[in-house]
């Protein structure tokens, strides 16, 4: 049986998260990928910013920061600028890296910086109200939609890959070992690695939007899953709507931080 309490700050348990949040979900897998790579603790840095998700940072046993909103990952990069021996991980939802932190995650990405961010999306700002995320789906109620939402939601996914990450997946809290596995690979991955994690929360999305519990989430969630490869045998009016999960990117480019330290220490013995 997979000792968990290894990697947790016991005393700060029981965790604030609400009943059934899928956020434990995704905690629990990123502990076991991490378990997988047989890294030291004190190798192990995770940074989160603010939100439901960034929680995480206060239950692992590792260095971890716990930062301001949108801003995870500039403070990640500057960690790893420092100390590109540690293992960086952010841990981030959907308002928090795309929202406020947008530019950080887009060029973060472009400079195929060595971080993996595992990102809690559940289309919705759970902590601070209820608010429509850059990832509320259009059609559906929020605290600031009323009426249902009509702006288009970003596509994470092709959001990183436009940028640059040399590491994309996406999955869901209904399939959890596939979860785990992206998460391991993206962590093996030498670059920016972005595993989208889509996540309930029953209490500000599912209460508005007829899905009280978090088995009627998981399930809507479940029912909307499609994997990449049987998505490219359908139609794009069958796929509205739809959440297609898989890796979408996995190759190889230069990692910045080597780059630059090559770079300065060619530039400091008086190369051109």
């Amino acid at each position: 049986m997979f000792d968990y309490s290894k990697y947790l700050r016991m005393d700060k348990l029981p965790h604030i998260w609400c009943y059934g949040c899928g956020n434990g979900i995704i905690l629990k897998g990123a502990i076991r990928a991490i378990d997988k790579m047989g890294w030291d603790k004190d190798s192990v840095m995770a940074v989160s910013g603010i939100g439901c998700s960034s929680r995480a940072t206060g239950y692992v046993d590792f260095n971890s920061l716990h930062t301001l909103h949108g801003r995870a990952i500039p403070f990640a990069t500057g960690i790893k600028m420092s100390r590109p021996d540690l293992n960086v991980i952010i841990f981030t939802g959907d308002g928090d890296a795309t929202a406020i932190g947008g530019n950080h995650f887009i060029h973060a990405a472009r400079r195929n910086i060595d971080l993996t961010v595992v990102l809690f999306n559940n289309n919705i700002y759970g902590m601070t109200g209820g608010q429509y995320s850059p990832t509320t789906p259009q059609g559906y109620f929020a605290s600031t939609a009323p009426y249902g939402h009509i702006d288009p939601s970003f596509d994470i996914v092709q959001l990183a890959m436009g940028s640059g990450a040399t590491f994309v997946a996406r999955s869901t809290v209904a399939n959890p070992r596939e979860m785990e596995k992206f998460i391991h690979e993206g962590l093996k991955n030498k670059g920016f690695s972005l595993i989208e994690v889509v996540s309930n929360c029953h209490e500000r999305f599912g209460k508005r939007n007829k899905m009280k519990s978090p088995y009627e989430m998981i399930e809507w969630i479940r029912s909307r899953a499609v994997s990449k490869v049987k998505a490219e045998t359908m139609e794009s009016e069958e796929l509205e709507g739809k959440i297609i999960t898989g890796i979408f990117r996995q190759e190889t480019r230069p990692e910045y931080v080597e780059a630059y330290d090559s770079f300065v220490m060619q530039k400091a013995g008086g190369g051109n």
